[in-house]
């Protein structure tokens, strides 16, 4: 049970960083001078998608790993 939650955890970790990894960053020099706008920006399609999939990998990772020290 120990080696299946720690492979279980060890997959969410590679896919956290991953998904952290993909989104799209805003950090122009540009937009953080002036551009007010971009700070109304909204997330559609599937950067909407990658923020809620890393959400819930995130949610499962701490879960996992709360169940690993609560085991061990």
């Amino acid at each position: 049970m120990a080696a299946t939650l720690h492979s279980l955890q060890l997959i969410t970790a590679i896919l956290l960083i991953v998904l952290i990894l993909l989104q799209q960053t805003s950090g122009d020099t540009g937009s953080n001078f002036g551009d007010s706008m971009s700070l109304f920006k909204t997330r559609r399609g599937v950067e909407k998608l990658l923020f809620v999939l890393t959400i819930i990998v995130a949610i499962v990772f701490a879960a996992v790993s709360i169940w690993v020290i609560a085991i061990a």
